[in-house]
């Protein structure tokens, strides 16, 4: 079915092309205007609270800028057991990671937030997902890093991309551990009469 913005502009706080492309299959129009938001500037309480934190902070220095318009921020986080596992930046620390989730279940969780200045509304939450690994080899895990997709990604792992071959099971919303909860960010933006479907 076809979306249509009802005289709303909307906003996504992010550079992150995944993001950006799971918009566009929900079928949303919307401007991308990243976000300047210092994240190291936020503190840590729980990783939980960290990502919402992280998105009401990513969506709501947008709102001030354009007041009239809905925007939506996000931010995600890889845990397993209690170690949060950011992006690695080298080869050593994207390898660390793998071996860390090898075989074993993951926490992703994706905070994000939707807001309109004008109209007075906030709303943010925490998406919580289950990610299986399959117990992966030295080999594979040494050709993964090859393609050099491991960096930039929490984790150090891609879902939607050639990473979805590490991955035995998801248990909650797929779109989150790309990096956005498409069904509940749709849900509110419907209910709040931003889009229409």
């Amino acid at each position: 079915m076809n979306e249509t913005l009802t005289n709303h502009r909307l906003i996504l706080a992010s550079k992150s092309p995944r993001r950006r492309d799971l918009l566009n299959q929900a079928g949303l129009t919307f401007t991308v205007i990243p976000s300047s938001v210092d994240e190291g500037a936020v503190t840590i309480a729980s990783p939980e609270e960290h990502v919402r934190l992280l998105a009401e902070a990513k969506a709501g220095e947008i709102a001030q800028r354009f007041p009239e318009s809905w925007v939506i921020g996000a931010d995600t986080l890889v845990v397993i057991g209690n170690a949060v596992l950011g992006k690695p930046r080298t080869r050593t620390e994207a390898r660390h990671m793998l071996e860390a989730l090898s075989g074993k279940t993951h926490k992703v969780l994706t905070g994000y937030c939707i807001c309109c200045k004008n109209a007075q509304r906030s709303f943010s939450q925490t998406v919580e997902t289950k990610v299986l690994f399959k117990p992966l080899t030295n080999r594979e895990m040494d050709w993964y890093i090859s393609t050099k997709e491991p960096f930039d990604k929490a984790g150090g792992y891609a879902a939607q991309g050639l990473g979805a071959f590490l991955i035995k099971r998801v248990e909650g919303s797929y779109t989150s551990v790309v990096g956005l909860p498409v069904c509940e960010v749709v849900d509110y933006l419907v209910k709040q009469g931003v889009v229409q479907r």
